[in-house]
């Protein structure tokens, strides 16, 4: 009922910038908390930003003054730009999304995964 859709990664130069996105779609009453995750080989998955209904950030420190996190709640989306990319950056990146679905409840979201990819 609920589709997340992610875009924006891609192979980058250090020190580059890239913009990612993911747009829910479908039955939606509400959304509270939106992130975004990494996960790089062999390692587990981490929060890299997270943003309230109220437009409260919250960041990794490997990422802070780096990245920032932003929401278009008209369009169902939310943004992660990132600049200053480094090598230690590459990694699956995947969107979360907690939301109000059409069955009423509460519910979890999680994107299909975008590469991200900083060459040295």
């Amino acid at each position: 009922q609920v589709q997340l859709v992610e875009s924006g990664g891609g192979l980058v130069q250090a020190g580059g910038s890239l913009r990612l996105s993911c747009a829910a779609s479908g039955r939606i009453f509400s959304i509270n908390d939106m992130g975004w995750y990494r996960q790089a080989p062999g390692k587990q998955r981490e929060l890299v930003a997270g943003i309230t209904s109220g437009n409260i950030t919250d960041y990794a420190d490997s990422v802070k003054g780096r990245f920032t996190i932003s929401r278009d709640n008209a369009k169902n989306t939310v943004y992660l730009q990132m600049n200053s990319l480094k090598p230690e950056d590459t990694a699956v990146y995947y969107c979360r999304v907690h939301l109000r679905d059409g069955t009423g409840w509460y519910r979890e979201y999680w994107g299909q995964g975008t590469q991200v990819t900083v060459s040295s």
